[in-house]
């Protein structure tokens, strides 16, 4: 049986290893030119500005839709979120839990709101092509190959339950690459996951170019995917030992 000199001693390095793999994941994100930056200086959550004009995603993604859908989308979600935390703030100091639940809720909603489309914006802001390097090997690793990763994700993506996302995200635990459906922003997520490329299928998103054709909206998103910024996210996420 361990003592507890040893246990503290484990606990420790565990402890020192997870600060080093954090501050590891922190400088990688800054070397690959994306930090999510989703508070302000006084820690409210905040919409960092889009990184590219509202007509660069054309014809891909109208310009019209993207102005929509960064101010009455993405910002109101931002709102959505300070205003919870303001209200789970009041409860806490009047020690008054009586609305805890609908707090709760429409924090983990909206932020989970603010936190996608962060990582989207990014997501849809490059010329396409297929990945490259370490991304590339992942996904022939966890997938078979490109093609047959391509077609379960726009699949996945397609099928979505009324609205939601198409996730592809690394769990360090599993040292996988994974496809999950999120529905609305918080529902059949994997814990741990860290999402690397994401794509958007809430109606807001698609509906004045595409109407009801989300397939054909879906496919589009393959000639704007930033497989650079995925590779980014990818590198930052993965553990220190399986990086090359």
């Amino acid at each position: 049986m361990a003592t507890r000199r040893t246990f503290l001693h484990n606990t420790a390095a565990v402890g020192a290893c997870v600060l080093l793999a954090q501050a590891h994941n922190a400088h990688a994100a800054d070397e690959s030119g994306y930090v999510d930056r989703l508070t302000d200086a006084d820690g409210k959550y905040v919409a960092a500005p889009l990184p590219f004009a509202y007509d660069a995603l054309e014809p891909a993604i109208d310009a019209r839709t993207v102005e929509l859908h960064y101010n009455f989308h993405h910002k109101p979600a931002v709102a959505a979120a300070n205003k919870a935390e303001e209200a789970l703030a009041k409860a806490r100091d009047s020690n008054d839990f009586a609305l805890v639940k609908f707090h709760e809720k429409e924090l983990a909603y909206q932020l989970s709101s603010h936190i996608l489309h962060t990582v989207y914006w990014t997501s849809i802001s490059g010329k396409g092509g297929e990945p490259k390097g370490d991304l590339s090997r992942a996904i022939d690793r966890n997938f078979g190959s490109y093609a047959k990763f391509k077609a379960q994700l726009i699949a996945a993506t397609v099928a979505v339950e009324a609205s939601g996302w198409g996730v592809v995200g690394y769990h360090p635990a599993t040292c996988k690459l994974m496809i999950l459906q999120c529905e609305n922003h918080q529902k059949l997520t994997a814990w741990g996951i860290q999402p690397v490329l994401i794509l958007d299928v809430f109606e807001h998103a698609y509906y004045l170019k595409y109407q009801n054709r989300r397939n054909e909206y879906v496919n589009q998103h393959f000639s704007i995917i930033n497989w650079d910024n995925a590779a980014s996210r990818l590198q930052a996420a993965m553990p220190m030992h399986r990086q090359a």
